[in-house]
This record gives structure tokens, C-alpha cells and sequence, in this order.
């Protein structure tokens, strides 16, 4: 019988997905437009998301590109406009991906950090999917997914402040979630774990990886393009019935 994956289908819908100009945003931009939507990458590196941008229309792909800073609000409304102009003055798809690090033990961490994490983190969310709010449809295909992490659900030893600005991506997607049900818009979060430039300190200081390796049953790192299928889940009609949920795509770690 042959494989019907209609369901997962973005042709015709247009995204917006910020932090892509590498790791996790990059392999989520990559894979909308190969389930056919037109995607608009942006990134605080503009070059960067140039290049992932270029790299998807060689490959058939729609894309544009633009640099953004998610704390800029007049930066956040003008990639609003743009995504949507990718589909015909619509906005289907919000990624909420923009995000850093900061690691330190709590007596080490300063203010400026910690705003710092909540002004992109949790600011920046704010931000684009408010930005995004004009161009939402209302039949259903409206999604905005947020990216947080384990670490807003479970904590995490010497990041605080991600953890603080993770939680706070919980509480907005779930809020947010109930508001827009009766606009028919679907919000949800991802937590990932994978591979990527965030992650390399854990990943390559011996002390830190041994212990994380404990705490993941897979007993593995995920590649990007691992978890960017969860993103082209939510953004498709598969899932069409869920809303204000969080999906924990760690290799078992949240459970």
C-alpha cells in the first residue's frame, strides 16, 4: 500500500522561523520547505541565515531571508510582514527559536545575564508571535510553536537563568494557547535536545557529558534534522487537535 503523507503537507503555507541560521532552526526551516512551505529564515546572524535560505532554494525549495534580532519589536513586525508576503499576505507558521546560553552557577550569575536570557527567550516570543497575530489565519492552519527545553520542565545544574526563561516559554505557550483557541490558532512547544553549537560546552567537557549521557535513556545526542520532524507534526494537519501541549523530544530524558 502506498504511503500517504498528505497529512504532513505545508504546500502553500508560509513560515516564519527565527534563530535559523544554524542547529535546530535551520534543520526546521530546511524541512518545511521540503513539506513545501515557503519559508522565511531569519536569524540575529544575517549571513547565516542567507546561506541556509540559498541553500534551500537550490534545492528546489521556497525561501527568503532577513536578519532579526527577536528583541527588536519593529524588527519582529517587519519579518511578520515579510514571512507573510512569502504567502500571498499570509502568515500560516511561527517558530519561536531565537534563543542562547548562559551558563554559571547561581552566586556567579549577574543581572545582566539573566535579562539578557529572559529579553530573547521569553521577550523575543513575545514579540514575534504578537507580530504574527495580523496575519494568522483563522481556518485552522494558524500555528505558533515555541521552542523551551528540558531544562524549563526539570531544571538544569548552572543555568538558572535558561531554565527561568524556558519556564516562562511554558507558561506563555499555555496561556497563549487558550486565548487563541477561539481564533482557532494552535500553539504548542517543543523541548529538543540535540547536537548543536548551544549545546558543544556539555557536549565536549568530559564531566558534563558523562553526567547528561546518564540522564538520557537513548544514551545519544540527536542530529537537527532529527528533531525537526516534531515541528513539521505540529505545523501540519496531523495535528489538528492539539494545542497548548509540550513535546519532549530528548531521547527519553523527560518522561
Amino acid at each position: 500500500m502506498a504511503r500517504n503523507n498528505a497529512m504532513f503537507d505545508l504546500t502553500g503555507r508560509s513560515a516564519l522561523v527565527t534563530g535559523a541560521g544554524g542547529g535546530i532552526g535551520a534543520a526546521v526551516a530546511v524541512a518545511f520547505a521540503a513539506a513545501g512551505a515557503a519559508v522565511l529564515v531569519s536569524d540575529i546572524n544575517g549571513d547565516a541565515a542567507a546561506a541556509v535560505a540559498e541553500g534551500i532554494c537550490a534545492s528546489g525549495g521556497k525561501a527568503d531571508s532577513t536578519p532579526l534580532d527577536v528583541r527588536d519589536r519593529a524588527a519582529a513586525d517587519a519579518a511578520a510582514a515579510q514571512a507573510a508576503g512569502l504567502g500571498e499576505g499570509v502568515l500560516h507558521i511561527v517558530v519561536n527559536n531565537a534563543g542562547v546560553t548562559a551558563p554559571a552557577m547561581f552566586a556567579e550569575v549577574t543581572d545582566e545575564t539573566f535579562r539578557r536570557l529572559l529579553d530573547i527567550h521569553v521577550l523575543g516570543a513575545f514579540h514575534c508571535a504578537q507580530a504574527a497575530l495580523p496575519f494568522l489565519p483563522t481556518d485552522g492552519t494558524g500555528r505558533i510553536i515555541n521552542v523551551t527545553s528540558s531544562a524549563g520542565i526539570i531544571g538544569t545544574l548552572g543555568q538558572v537563568n535558561y531554565s527561568a526563561a524556558k519556564a516562562g516559554i511554558i507558561g506563555f505557550t499555555k496561556s497563549l494557547a487558550r486565548e487563541m483557541a477561539r481564533k482557532n490558532i494552535l500553539v504548542n512547544a517543543v523541548a529538543p535536545l540535540a547536537a548543536t553549537r548551544m549545546t558543544e560546552t556539555i557536549r565536549t567537557n568530559e564531566k558534563f557529558a558523562t553526567a547528561m549521557m546518564a540522564r538520557i535513556p537513548l544514551q545519544r545526542w540527536a542530529e537537527p534534522e532529527e528533531i525537526a520532524g516534531a515541528f513539521v507534526f505540529l505545523a501540519s494537519d496531523a495535528a489538528s487537535y492539539i494545542t497548548g501541549q509540550v513535546l519532549a523530544v530528548d531521547g527519553g530524558m523527560v518522561m
